[in-house]
């Protein structure tokens, strides 16, 4: 196959909506209301409908969703969240920037999620807050973590930017904590043309400070009830998001049968395939292998047209900005042996059938010579 197949293809979901976009934009260009306006009302309610929750709010990026969830539950120096290292750094940085300290546990082998066993030992009188990352689309095991926080009266914050329409056990992801983030990064199952994300819940007293925090604390023009920052939903984004939200449920169904095809492409290669939960259902925002071969594999898939990604190959608690958070982690054994193994292989929904069996058939070939 002569064309490269990318890990992500922008252009062609991008395509068939372009008239349809721009003419959302247009619209808000035309009207001149270019911040929490129509657009941004309407994409929360529809969002929070989606999501199955009363509340959610529009912020300018997942990275802005955690931490200001994290403020509108409290949480604030000398407080400790619990959380996961294989994940993105924003994760951390949110629990970072309110001045309270991470506290890292490692991830379930099969899911990639947080460890359930492993929460309860690390909480001490200073723990605030967990953070269950719903990773590469699949959701993190909820109940045994909502069972924890209500024992010890802790908040649960879901980091939901990987997971747009999951489910656990019939319930939609951001749903089921008291507060959930979602990013709308480019790349994302329901993603923006720049940068965009939305905190949604159904606490009304937490829904009321996050929409205050993300506009300069205020609630009134020029009445600051608290110290906030600029985090609005951009209008134009917001449109944007709009058109594409009513295509969400089709994107992730497309997701779900690449990966199924995948699967069934993959099995009896020495490479690990993603699984999905008994509990759970799903989106693959990224569809990741693992072979301790990544690096000899994916220049291998690489000079044969294949862009491949590594999400994510240094855990947090080995980067050299956790030096600056001054608290000692322990080895993660597992995640520290996924960070050298995992390899995200191309999935989007416009993925094809004749790419997927070009990919697999690489594969099957790097693994014969």
């Amino acid at each position: 196959m002569a064309e490269t197949i990318p890990l992500v293809d922008l252009r062609a979901q991008y395509q068939p909506l372009k008239e349809e976009i721009l003419s959302a934009i247009g619209d808000v260009l035309d009207g001149m209301e270019l911040f929490l306006g129509e657009n941004v009302q309407n994409f929360e309610a529809e969002f929070a409908e989606r999501c199955g929750v009363q509340y959610a709010i529009g912020v300018g990026s997942g990275t802005e969703a955690l931490h200001l969830a994290l403020l509108a539950c409290g949480i604030g120096p000398g407080d400790e969240v619990i959380t996961v290292s294989h994940t993105f750094i924003a994760t951390v940085e949110a629990i970072w920037l309110t001045g309270a300290v991470p506290i890292l546990v490692d991830i379930d082998p099969h899911t990639y999620t947080i460890d359930v066993d492993q929460i309860e030992g690390k909480i001490t009188s200073k723990t605030k807050a967990i953070i269950p990352v719903h990773l590469y689309g699949q959701p993190a095991d909820m109940d045994p973590i909502l069972a924890i926080a209500r024992r010890h009266r802790l908040f649960v914050v879901e980091d939901a930017c990987q997971a747009h329409g999951a489910e656990y056990k019939g319930r939609r992801t951001g749903s089921l904590g008291d507060v959930g983030c979602f990013s709308f990064y480019l790349s994302k199952n329901l993603g923006a043309y720049g940068e965009a994300g939305m905190c949604v819940t159904s606490e009304l007293e937490l829904a009321r400070r996050l929409r205050m925090l993300r506009n300069h604390g205020s609630e009134a023009k020029y009445h600051h009830s608290a110290l906030g920052v600029n985090a609005r939903l951009d209008e134009i984004q917001a449109a944007i998001l709009r058109v594409k939200l009513r295509r969400l449920d089709q994107w992730n169904e497309a997701r779900r049968r690449n990966a199924h095809l995948y699967n069934e492409l993959l099995k009896g290669i020495p490479v690990a395939i993603p699984g999905e939960a008994e509990y759970a259902r799903h989106v693959y925002h990224l569809y990741v292998i693992r072979t301790p071969r990544r690096e000899d594999l994916k220049v291998f898939l690489r000079d044969r047209g294949i862009a491949t990604g590594i999400h994510y190959p240094i855990p947090i608690h080995l980067q050299v900005a956790w030096r600056d958070v001054n608290y000692r982690t322990e080895s993660l054994p597992v995640t520290e042996r996924y960070a050298a193994e995992v390899l995200s292989l191309p999935m989007y929904p416009e993925l094809n059938t004749e790419q997927i069996e070009y990919i697999a058939e690489a594969i099957h070939a790097f693994f014969l010579k």
